[in-house]
C-alpha cells in the first residue's frame, strides 16, 4: 500500500469518526427578567453573567435572556415551575414568605456601596440564613440589595416631622413599616407609577432608590430629596435557578457555574445598583434638584425606631432556628472586611 493509500484510508476513517461522534451540545440557561431593557440587569448583570459561564464551562453552557415571561411577583414560581431556568426575585413582593430576607433591608446610618453589601449579605445568607430554607424549590445563586432608599418629595422637607401626614409611594417590607413609624400616610404601587402619580398630585413624594431619579424621571416632578448615610433602607433581592438544570449538565459544568455565582454573582448586583444610582444623582443634578442630609437628631429618632422594627422582626421569625442577632453582627462586621476587598469592576462586560 503507498502513501496516497494510507492518506486516504486514514481521512476516511476520521471522517466515519466525526460523523459517529456528535459534536458536544452547547445547553442554555434561560433567564426570565422583568426589568426594561435598559435596567442595568439586562446590560450588565446577564452580560456578564453569561461571559463568565461560557468563559468557565469553555462554550458548553450559555445564557438566553428572555424579557416579559411573567410580572416580578411570578418570578419565583416561573423558576420553580421549569418555565425559565433562573430569574432574579425582589422579596418585598412575595409578602409573608421572606422574613429573614429583611435582615440587610434595616437602616445603618453608614454609608456603603451596594456591592460591599451584597457581598456582605451573601456571605451572611450562607452562614446563617440559608437552613431556613426560606427559597425551597430553587437554588440561590446570588443574594443582593439595591442602593439607599431615600425620600423624594414635591417640597422641601428639612425634618421628618414635615412628612407627618404626606402621601409618599412606598413598597413592601422594611420601607413600608418605617414609613408608618414617621406617621406618613403609606400609597403602595410600583415605582414606574410614580412619576404620573407624583405630576397629578396623587402623592406627595416617594420612597425609591436613587436610581429612580433619572430610570423613573423621578428628579422631574420630584426635586427634593432627603437622606440619610445608607438610606433609610435598602430591598433584599435573589437570583434563583430551577435545580432541575443541573440535570442538562455534567458535575463538571455545574461546578464551574457556581464557581462564577456565589458572592461574585452577589457583587455584581450590587455594582450594577451602585452605578445606576451614580447616573440617578447625576441626573438629578443636571435638573438643579436639591439634595438635604436628615439632622442629628432625626438619625436619633430614626434610630430608635429602627431598634423596634428589628425587634419586631426577631419575634416574626423566631422559632425558624436563626440566632438573627449573630446573623445581624455577622452582616455588619462582613460589611466592613467586603468594603476592602477587591471589587468586581475589572470583570464588568460594559454595553
Amino acid at each position: 500500500m503507498n502513501n496516497t493509500h494510507r492518506l486516504m484510508i486514514g481521512a476516511v476513517a476520521a471522517v466515519s469518526l466525526s460523523l459517529g461522534t456528535p459534536a458536544l451540545a452547547q445547553e442554555t440557561i434561560t433567564v426570565s427578567t422583568w426589568g426594561g431593557p435598559n435596567h442595568g440587569i439586562n446590560t450588565l448583570v446577564w452580560p456578564t453573567w453569561k461571559a463568565w459561564i461560557e468563559e468557565a464551562t469553555e462554550g458548553r453552557v450559555t445564557v438566553e435572556v428572555v424579557h416579559d415571561m411573567g410580572p416580578p411577583a411570578a418570578q419565583m414560581e416561573i423558576v420553580a415551575d421549569g418555565v425559565a431556568d433562573a430569574s432574579w426575585i425582589f422579596h418585598g413582593h412575595m409578602s409573608g414568605r421572606f422574613e429573614l430576607t429583611q435582615l440587610p433591608e434595616f437602616p445603618t446610618f453608614e454609608a456603603f456601596t451596594s456591592e460591599a453589601a451584597s457581598a456582605a449579605y451573601w456571605r451572611t445568607y450562607q452562614e446563617h440564613l440559608a437552613q431556613a430554607e426560606e427559597h425551597r424549590g430553587v437554588d440561590v445563586m446570588a443574594m443582593g440589595v439595591h442602593g439607599p432608599g431615600q425620600i423624594f418629595t414635591a417640597e422641601q422637607i428639612d425634618s421628618i416631622d414635615q412628612l407627618a401626614g404626606k402621601r409618599l409611594r412606598v413598597g413592601g417590607g422594611v420601607m413600608s413599616s418605617l414609613a408608618s413609624a414617621m406617621e406618613v400616610s403609606g400609597v403602595a404601587m410600583p415605582p414606574t407609577s410614580v412619576y404620573e402619580s407624583a405630576s397629578q398630585g396623587v402623592i406627595d413624594g416617594a420612597m425609591l432608590t436613587l436610581e429612580g431619579l433619572r430610570s423613573f424621571r423621578v428628579a422631574e416632578v420630584l426635586p427634593h430629596t432627603l437622606t440619610v448615610d445608607g438610606g433609610f433602607y435598602r430591598g433584599s433581592f435573589a437570583i434563583v435557578m430551577n435545580p432541575m438544570f443541573w440535570d442538562r449538565i455534567s458535575p463538571e459544568d455545574r461546578e464551574a457555574i457556581e464557581a462564577v455565582s456565589g458572592e461574585d454573582l452577589s457583587r455584581l448586583f450590587g455594582y450594577m445598583m451602585d452605578a445606576m444610582d451614580e447616573r440617578g444623582v447625576a441626573f438629578a443634578e443636571e435638573q438643579g434638584n436639591t439634595f438635604t442630609e436628615a439632622s442629628e437628631e432625626d438619625i436619633e429618632r430614626l434610630r430608635g425606631v429602627t431598634e423596634e422594627l428589628i425587634a419586631e422582626w426577631r419575634d416574626a421569625v423566631e422559632g425558624r432556628g436563626i440566632d438573627t442577632e449573630a446573623a445581624l453582627d455577622h452582616f455588619r462586621e462582613q460589611l466592613a472586611l467586603a468594603a476592602e476587598d477587591d471589587g468586581i469592576a475589572d470583570r464588568v462586560v460594559h454595553p
